[in-house]
């Protein structure tokens, strides 16, 4: 019955229907009340006006905040006015403004309650007009009077109803409204978890590689010192500068989610050398093949999902290859082919099928239209992907 209404809608519609009444009250008692012959009887014209026109507008203050109150204070109000055997007045204007708050904002059923209210008042009205305040057509008889009081009812009904429409227009622009701003609200969620997860992937990407590269460094750190300390030094060295690096990355992707202000700057092709390094400081000596040459600058995001891929492949084979990785890259006219393979240590166990490692490089080939597969051959451990780059730039 009571709806939700801030504090300041509700003050400005008192205020707004104290104002009606003040100006169509008087209105209805000095142009539209009958003449009277007694005083007592004026008096009593004078106050039915002013108890119809309380009930009317007290329903018009409450009309956003319980719209069937409302309705119920607006009949209230018009079964005084018949009672006192006044016709149609001006603070009959609320009962038009009742209706229209039925529709705007009322409940279902408050909404089919104000919809009969227009054809049982439609109906009252013209019969009240027609046989109690004596509205005549003619000479006020026969078919004079069937077509006078048919008048009346389409008027009566076409006036009360076109209040109704107009607030159930305004509710399906409310409704209408609300269901875009459920869509940009959900579209907005949408962006920021596919935000949150490119952020979680990169992260997934560079942590998972720059640890790889710290790990088999100081594996290789601790077998060496007993024998060639020079080599650790040079092993510590190699940690230190990986772990700069997945520093500033981290950092980077910190910012990004802090200020949400662009992607910063990306790996590219030309950063694949220094991840070969990386690797190889590691244990591991790719062999890299690329044929054909990339004919001209390949789109950024392709450089990146190459760059990534690999990434994550060469950290597979760090943590789970005996030292032996094969790279093969094939930059045909309208796409790349991506193909690492590396032989995988008697030990290792299985990947797993759900690892964050293979789905974000499937989720890397996906986002740029390619597709990527990866299977078990053998000892081997096959990653190949193909990515759409269309014309090169």
């Amino acid at each position: 019955m009571i709806r939700p209404l801030s504090r300041t809608a509700l003050i400005l519609d008192i205020v707004g229907a104290v104002l009606l009444f003040v100006i169509f009250t008087p209105m209805s008692v000095v142009f539209y009340a009958p003449p009277v012959t007694g005083e007592p009887v004026a008096g009593a014209a004078v106050a039915a006006v002013v108890v119809a026109g309380l009930l009317m507008f007290g329903a018009v203050a409450i009309g956003r905040l319980s719209p069937g109150l409302a309705l119920v204070g607006a009949w209230a109000g018009a079964i005084v006015q018949m009672l006192a055997g006044f016709g149609p007045l001006p603070i009959d204007l609320a009962i038009l403004l009742v209706l229209y708050a039925t529709s705007a904002w009322g409940s279902r059923r408050v909404l089919w309650w104000g919809l009969g209210s227009v054809i049982v008042g439609g109906v009252i009205a013209a019969l009240y007009m027609v046989f109690v305040s004596g509205v005549a057509f003619g000479t006020g008889t026969g078919w004079e009077l069937v077509t006078g009081g048919t008048l009346l009812l389409a008027a009566s009904i076409m006036a009360l109803g076109f209040a109704w429409v107009c607030g159930l227009l305004w509710r399906v622009v409310l409704r209408s409204r609300r269901t875009r701003a459920a869509q940009l609200q959900a579209e907005a969620l949408a962006a920021e978890e596919q935000e949150r997860v490119r952020i979680a992937r990169d992260m997934h990407d560079i942590v998972a590689h720059s640890l790889a590269v710290v790990i088999a460094q100081a594996d290789g750190a601790r077998y060496a010192s007993a024998v060639k300390p020079e080599m650790a030094t040079e092993a510590l060295g190699t940690i230190a500068q990986t772990a700069r690096g997945a520093l500033s990355d981290v950092r980077m992707l910190l910012t990004q989610l802090r200020h949400r202000q662009g992607d910063g700057p990306q790996p590219t092709l030309a950063d694949l050398e220094t991840l070969f390094a990386q690797v190889r400081q590691a244990g591991i000596e790719p062999r890299v093949t690329v044929d054909p040459m990339p004919p001209g600058e390949p789109p950024g995001a392709i450089q990146l999902a190459v760059y990534r891929i690999l990434q994550e492949a060469l950290t597979n084979a760090i943590r789970h290859g005996d030292g032996a990785v094969d790279v093969h890259l094939a930059w045909l006219p309208d796409r790349v082919d991506i193909q690492v393979r590396n032989t995988v240590a008697a030990d290792a166990p299985p990947s797993a099928p759900g690892g964050h490692g293979l789905i974000g490089m499937r989720e890397r080939a996906q986002l740029v239209g390619g597709s990527l597969h990866t299977e078990r051959r053998g000892a081997q451990f096959v990653v190949q992907s193909s990515l759409p780059i269309g014309a090169s730039q």
